[in-house]
């Protein structure tokens, strides 16, 4: 019998080692190194497949598949998927949520994960059975924050309190009997989501996979991957190899039993998501939850989607009843326009498909130390000092000696190259304190030459802008659309951006 040896996985990526290092090899990490039991295995699947290969008999017949079909061959099974009840996630995750599918959910303690799923799940279950795995919180802790979020959902409540308002009784069972006698009364209220929405306060894997093949509901809920635990395995919750086999077992229940499955993962200090990288590719789509502590408003972001757009943007803000979403997100991220000053520049971003236009703030002053200094607030960095020596190079502005501060309105994180134009626009207006025209727009990428170079879906950008009421545009030359409303002004170089973008302001 072969001997069963050990091996030493990172806990914090996953690599393995055939002997322990105080720090890993492959990620750096001091004493993330855990030893783990591997049986040995006496043939692998390539030597018995090459022996199988060997000892058939040789023929001239032509080649022929033994299980592999061609696409034409696979037939198509059509599935529609299921509206989540809020428009912002559905765009996310391409249109709705598809049938059998993983998707893996992480974001900063606090963020509000728990809450957008636990509001999803109620949502769902005025038609769908949900099963929601708390294995972090007891029952009492989520029925506590169900009950706060408003367990019936978009209508609901207005119709129940209408009711009791009308009723003598103040209790339960004059509210219900107020419910039952109304016109129109439906089953899909309160009542509804009592009977289709299941709590399972749970860690073990074992017992959260027989539940779910026996209620066999349309989309469950694990609150987290990271507090699941698999009894067959040593290691700690959260550990790798935890997080890997979990993972994996409910995969292959959730493509069996065509079973939606969401996953709650936390995430590390750097932001990724804890555990090993594996977790990422075995899951369909994968979702961050973003957002300021100082701010409402939070931002869903796909990073993977098997079955739709990736880099879809998703906004919520965050209220006194769980998470509200916002409409026109465009608003939230543009200023206060009546009141204009110096440095403010206007731009179009784009998050997959969809268009934000975006204020941009510059503030340019004489420095106080031998370095000046530069920081930025939802702009990238180094994008930052690129522009600066652009700016300084071929425009002729001295900036070096000159503190540069670069922020976009609501803290939202820019890092297309499409907002390069109204990051140099906004600091030359900054520096000459100038004002630029609150009804323009700057779209474009600048290289290192001074040129403004093309950028991908101008149209849609130009669009979102006459939408809002923009009446200028400056673009990339040869790139220039015609949309309704909109004066269009191609230039080919930074200089000319300028010249046009402070002409006549004082």
């Amino acid at each position: 019998m072969a001997k069963s040896r050990s091996i030493f996985v990172c806990n914090e990526c996953g690599a393995e080692s055939p002997q322990y290092f105080g720090r890993c090899p492959v990620c750096n990490s001091w004493n993330a190194l855990v030893e783990q039991a591997q049986p040995a295995k006496e043939t692998t699947v390539r030597a018995s497949a090459l022996g199988r290969s060997r000892g058939g008999a040789t023929t001239t017949k032509a080649s022929q598949p033994r299980l592999a079909m061609t696409l034409n061959q696979i037939q198509d099974h059509p599935q529609a998927r299921l509206p989540s009840g809020y428009g912002e996630l559905d765009r996310v995750l391409g249109g709705g949520i598809v049938p059998g599918s993983l998707v893996l959910l992480g974001g900063d303690p606090g963020i509000g994960k728990s809450t957008l799923l636990l509001q999803v799940a109620n949502q769902l279950a005025a038609r769908q059975r949900v099963l929601y795995v708390c294995a972090e919180e007891s029952g009492q802790q989520v029925k506590l924050r169900w009950q706060r979020l408003g367990p019936v959902g978009n209508g609901g409540n207005e119709r129940i309190e209408s009711g009791v308002e009308k009723a003598k009784g103040k209790g339960p069972k004059a509210r219900k009997e107020v419910v039952e006698d109304s016109e129109d009364y439906e089953p899909s209220g309160l009542e509804a989501v009592d009977s289709q929405l299941f709590l399972l306060p749970e860690i073990d894997l074992e017992t959260i996979l027989m539940e779910l093949e026996s209620l066999k509901p349309t989309v469950a809920i694990i609150d987290s991957i990271q507090a699941l635990y698999y009894a067959a395995l040593t290691s700690a919750p959260g550990s790798v190899s935890q997080v890997r086999e979990c993972t994996s077992a409910l995969m292959q229940l959730a493509k069996r039993a065509n079973i939606s499955l969401f996953i709650v993962g936390h995430v590390t200090k750097e932001g990724a998501i804890a555990g090993p990288k594996v977790l990422e590719h075995l899951v369909d789509t994968v979702l961050y939850f973003e957002g300021d502590r100082f701010a409402s408003h939070r931002l869903l972001r796909s990073v993977k989607n098997r079955f739709g757009a990736t880099h879809e943007l998703g906004v919520f803000e965050m209220v006194d009843r769980g998470l509200a979403e916002i409409s026109n997100p465009s608003a939230l991220f543009l200023g206060n326009r009546d009141e204009q000053v110096p440095g403010i520049a206007t731009i179009v971003a784009c998050e997959g498909t969809r268009p934000l236009v975006v204020e941009l703030q510059s503030l340019v002053s004489p420095t106080s130390y031998s370095s000046p200094r530069r920081s930025t607030t939802g702009v990238e960095y180094n994008r930052l000092l690129q522009i600066l020596a652009v700016l300084e190079k071929r425009v002729g502005i001295p900036l070096s000696k000159l503190d540069a501060y670069v922020a976009s309105s609501g803290g939202l994180a820019v890092g297309e190259p499409a907002a390069d134009l109204g990051i140099a626009i906004s600091v030359v207006a900054s520096f000459r304190d100038r004002l630029v025209d609150p009804e323009l727009v700057l779209i474009g990428e600048v290289g290192l030459g001074g040129q403004v170079r093309p950028i991908s879906q101008l149209e849609l950008r130009l669009k979102e802008a006459a939408k809002l009421g923009f009446k200028r545009a400056i673009v990339p030359k040869g790139q220039s659309v015609k949309v309704g409303g909109l004066e269009i002004v191609a230039v080919s170089r930074v200089v000319d951006a300028i010249a046009h973008a402070l002409k006549g302001s004082g």
